[in-house]
């Protein structure tokens, strides 16, 4: 079988959590490459809905050994509840995890950090999930971080989180102090987690790479968007990690040969969560009844999601960056009410008129969508349709409209939240 990626191709939550548990059900190992407890991989199982945030979403296969890679930031709390979670409901996965020494932590202080950024920011906040995620990944490239491995070794762990806690004290004018965070409760904390932590860390990198070898398939999972992308994203309204296709390979420590197919995940209209430029945003009724149809509230925040017309400039893209093979549209039932579904094709601001992402992301919240208005289905739901050919045939076309301008051929099409509502062509 193909070793595939899956990465979002929009701004995250394009679904990837069903799209992945979907193709997992032939797949060896499931891996997260990137991002932590600000991802949240909505799956469902008949009448059980499962939301995860840390662990790959492959692992609700009983056969799936999951990976989580060197590219996360785990929050242990989280990991260890959500372990939890599963177990109580009958799916037991600790012996089934593999956690990298190399992974970093996020720790108590970032989301203090996090918390204390943003209000400094004001007008120009992010709009973070607040779960300490950028200052996790501040601190690694500042070579300041602290890896998992380091929870096994206790006098380390307190020299370095003796000195992250006075740095950040420095620099916030006391922010932990008056959090009433110190250091010995910091590390009292850590080491409680580190005795169960133990058995799951590994070398995943050869761990992977032994599996390839082998002859065992793997799933790469990615978290967040491309758009959301710390380089090639909305800087500065990004995540604070590479989860475009490059970031799989450093987040996983494994050659780009060990994939054969790399699949980009996007809705059949556009959503976005927190703030940052968002052309095709509908602030109308229109917005409304995409939001209410599709259901966007954000898995990790519950935060109503902004939504939008599909922008097929941005989706072009992030298949050339990604260099996708196959695009997976997820909810193309939402549209089913609707008689005509615009789709942005080109951007326009100050009579100039574009038909690329401009370089600089900082100024597109300056152009305005210049769309192109296909038929809609209104009346002929495609609800629960499992083949191709039996979806309507102005459903049809508007998949086909969008194969010809982003130069992917869709190779999923999701047709509702169950695993089984889904159009398999790979």
């Amino acid at each position: 079988m193909a070793n595939r990626c899956v990465v979002g191709a929009q701004w995250g939550d394009e679904g990837k959590g069903k799209i992945v548990d979907v193709l997992s059900e032939s797949a060896a190992i499931v891996a997260r490459y990137s991002g932590g407890a600000n991802a949240g991989h909505t799956v469902k199982i008949a009448d059980e809905t499962f939301a995860l945030h840390l662990i790959p979403t492959g692992i609700l296969h009983p056969q799936v050994t999951g990976v989580i890679g060197n590219g996360m930031v785990l929050d242990l709390p989280q990991l260890f509840a959500e372990i939890d979670k599963l177990a109580a409901r009958g799916i037991e996965i600790e012996h089934r995890l593999k956690i990298s020494t190399a992974a970093h932590v996020v720790m108590p202080y970032h989301k203090i950090l996090e918390k204390d950024n943003e209000q400094r920011r004001g007008e120009g906040a992010i709009g973070t999930t607040m779960r300490g995620i950028g200052p996790a990944y501040a601190d690694k490239v500042s070579r300041q971080g602290i890896r998992t491995a380091c929870l096994l070794e206790p006098e380390m762990l307190r020299r370095r989180v003796a000195h992250n806690v006075d740095d950040i004290n420095l620099r916030t004018a006391g922010a932990l102090q008056r959090d009433g965070l110190t250091v010995a409760r910091t590390v009292e904390e850590m080491l409680r987690h580190a005795g169960r932590l133990r058995p799951m860390l590994c070398d995943t990198a050869l761990y992977l790479y032994q599996a390839w070898q082998n002859g065992k398939t793997i799933l790469l999972e990615g978290a967040q968007g491309t758009l959301l992308d710390i380089d090639f994203g909305t800087y500065p309204f990004a995540t604070s990690s590479n989860n475009t296709i490059g970031g799989a390979f450093t987040g996983l420590g494994i050659s780009p040969k060990i994939v054969d197919c790399f699949i980009g995940v996007s809705k059949a209209y556009t959503t976005r969560v927190g703030n940052g430029p968002f052309p095709t945003e509908l602030a109308d009724a229109a917005g409304e009844q995409l939001r209410e149809a599709g259901c966007e509230f954000g898995t990790t925040t519950g935060r109503p999601r902004r939504c939008g017309w599909l922008d097929l400039v941005a989706l072009r893209y992030a298949v050339r960056i990604n260099g996708l093979d196959y695009l997976a549209i997820t909810k193309l039932d939402v549209l089913d009410a609707l008689s005509t579904i615009p789709v942005c094709t080109a951007y326009e601001a100050n009579g100039e008129r574009i038909e690329q992402m401009p370089a600089d992301m900082c100024t597109l919240d300056r152009y305005r969508p210049v769309y192109t208005t296909l038929a809609g289905w209104a009346g002929s739901p495609t609800k629960g349709i499992t083949r191709y050919e039996n979806l309507p045939a102005a459903a049809r076309e508007y998949l086909e409209y969008i194969e010809k301008f982003t130069g992917a051929r869709i190779g999923i099409v999701s047709t509702g939240a169950g695993r089984h509502e889904t159009i398999m062509r790979l």
